[in-house]
C-alpha cells in the first residue's frame, strides 16, 4: 500500500473539503481558530497562518479556505467588518513553499489568481454551489453543465424538480447532508461547506501531479 501524503487543511470548519481530500488519498489534519467538535479528522485549534508558518513545511499539500464572508452578498448589504485573508494566506503559502490550493466563493474572483470553477451539477449533486480554486498546480475543472433546475425558495420545502441553496436558515438539512455526503455536519457547517466531491476530484489530480 502506498503512503498517504500529509495534507494541511487551513480554516477547515467542519471538514467538507477535508473529507474529499481524505477520500482522494491524503492524510488530513485540520486547523481552525474556532472549536470544531464535529470535525472528523485530527484537528488543531490555532490561528491558521501562525500554524502554517510554523508547521506547513511538514505537509505534501497545503489547502486553505479563508473566510468568505467579506465577499458574500450579505456582507455587501450589511457592511459588517470581515477580514480579507486571501492575499495574506497566499503570501504565507508561498513563503512556506510547495503546492497549495486556495478556495473561495464566486465574488472573491478578483482576489484569486487564475481560479477554476467547480459546480455541484458537474458531480451530480442537487446544488450548484459554485466555488473557485486557485492553485500553483495545473488543476482542471470538469465540464460545466447548464443550469436547468430552479433553486428552492428560502425556507420552503425542497420540491422534486428544484435544487437546494444551502444558505441562511435553509430547510431540508438531512436531505442536504445526504446529497453532499456530510452526515456529521449541522446546519452551520453545511452553510460553509465545500462539497467533498469537489476536493476529491482536485485531490486525485494533485496526487497524480505530486
Amino acid at each position: 500500500m502506498r503512503n498517504r501524503p500529509p495534507l494541511l487543511d487551513l480554516y477547515c470548519c467542519q471538514g467538507g473539503a477535508s473529507k474529499g481530500y481524505a477520500d482522494a488519498g491524503f492524510d488530513v489534519i485540520g486547523v481552525d481558530i474556532d472549536p470544531q467538535p464535529n470535525y472528523p479528522y485530527p484537528f488543531f485549534r490555532a490561528d491558521a497562518l501562525d500554524f502554517l508558518i510554523r508547521f506547513g513545511g511538514d505537509f505534501g499539500l497545503r489547502v486553505a479556505s479563508p473566510p468568505c464572508q467579506r465577499y458574500s452578498k450579505a456582507w455587501k448589504i450589511q457592511q459588517r467588518e470581515h477580514p480579507d485573508l486571501i492575499a495574506p494566506t497566499r503570501d504565507a503559502l508561498l513563503a512556506v513553499g510547495g503546492p497549495y490550493i486556495i478556495e473561495n466563493v464566486e465574488d472573491a474572483r478578483p482576489e484569486l489568481i487564475d481560479p477554476i470553477t467547480l459546480c455541484g451539477a458537474s458531480f451530480e449533486l442537487r446544488t450548484y454551489r459554485h466555488r473557485l480554486f486557485e492553485s500553483n498546480l495545473d488543476l482542471v475543472a470538469p465540464q460545466h453543465p447548464e443550469h436547468h433546475y430552479p433553486l428552492t425558495k428560502m425556507g420552503r420545502p425542497l420540491k422534486p424538480w428544484e435544487f437546494y441553496h444551502a444558505v441562511g436558515n435553509f430547510s431540508g438539512v438531512e436531505t442536504v447532508r445526504q446529497d453532499m455526503g456530510v452526515p456529521w455536519m449541522n446546519r452551520d457547517g453545511i452553510r460553509e461547506c465545500i462539497p467533498p466531491a469537489y476536493t476529491e476530484f482536485l485531490g486525485r489530480q494533485a496526487l497524480a501531479l505530486l
